[in-house]
């Protein structure tokens, strides 16, 4: 099994121009997790005081319930706290399981990506290997996302296909609920309900958390995967070309790829630089003349152009 291309930071960098990207924080990710828990609290308070808002607040939490799962991310590759403990901690109570996820379940699976990235033994492979596909079946995914489809599959037909030792294929593991996740999943939101309720807004909880998780933050997981890696190429000769950066504007990053996963294409060259360090990382990459092979998108609404192209 070959595994992806590598490229060394030395390859590029000085040691002191590399010395900020290896360091780890012992604030900056425990400060995003309590950013992404503000955020979807906020926009719960707003739902409920003017329910005319309740729209646009779908659209935040459901940004921010990614935002938890990218967080995860990061507790995955050991950069979301540098007390490792704390990392593991963080990454599974407050990012991984409030939205259905296990980091010790995702913590292998997501190497195993990284490892053979765009290869036949990439476990991710099925998410952008379809594409490009037509705008018509590009439409029936996004429908199916927004009305709660690919939630009911992923979240009840899969989990009874768990229990009884069955296997998608044509799903990608990251997106399953496994059952190790499924019992603190519900007594963590059994948890959220109770709250809910005895605040007087049991509803908020199925309008304002729920619901989010349902339809939003299926698309915007989708539309992070398509940006992710579809439709690049060449991606097996060269590390440059394992994955897509995509630049995103402020509503894009608050709606649709917060916590800076656009820059997928720098975490995929050096998969251990922290998230809040990608940013410095794309600037420094450009001034380099091999950052002309990298993948890079003008936005999403240009990648799903592309991505429905077929």
């Amino acid at each position: 099994m070959p595994a992806a291309p590598r490229i060394s930071p030395a390859r590029l960098f000085t040691p002191e121009e590399w010395a900020p990207f290896q360091a780890r924080s012992h604030w900056r990710g425990p400060l995003l997790v309590l950013h992404a828990w503000a955020v979807i609290a906020l926009a719960v308070a707003a739902g409920v005081m003017w329910p005319v808002l309740i729209p646009i607040c779908i659209m935040i939490i459901g940004a921010r319930q990614l935002g938890l799962a990218i967080l995860m991310h990061e507790a995955a590759h050991g950069a979301l706290a540098k007390n490792l403990k704390l990392n593991d901690v963080l990454g599974h109570w407050l990012c991984a399981v409030p939205v259905g996820a296990s980091l010790s379940a995702y913590r292998p699976y997501h190497l195993s990506h990284h490892k053979f990235a765009r290869q036949p033994e990439d476990p991710d492979l099925v998410l952008s290997e379809p594409f490009p596909v037509t705008g018509a079946s590009l439409r029936r995914k996004i429908i199916r996302d927004l009305t709660g489809q690919t939630f009911f599959k992923q979240r009840v037909l899969l989990l009874v296909g768990a229990f009884r030792n069955q296997r998608d294929a044509h799903m990608a593991e990251g997106a399953v609920v496994t059952g190790k996740s499924v019992a603190p999943f519900l007594i963590v939101n059994a948890g959220m309900l109770a709250a809910l309720t005895l605040a007087g807004v049991w509803w908020a909880y199925f309008v304002l958390w729920l619901l989010p998780m349902a339809a939003w933050f299926p698309l915007v997981t989708r539309l992070r995967n398509i940006a992710e890696h579809a439709c690049v190429e060449g991606s097996g000769d060269d590390a440059f070309r394992a994955a897509r950066t995509t630049r995103a504007n402020w509503i894009e990053r608050a709606l649709i790829a917060p916590y800076w996963v656009n820059y997928h294409a720098e975490h995929h060259l050096f998969m251990h630089v922290p998230c809040w360090r990608l940013p410095r990382l794309h600037r420094l990459l450009h001034t380099r003349p091999e950052a002309a092979r990298m993948e890079t998108a003008p936005g999403y609404l240009s990648v799903l152009r592309t991505a429905a192209s077929a």
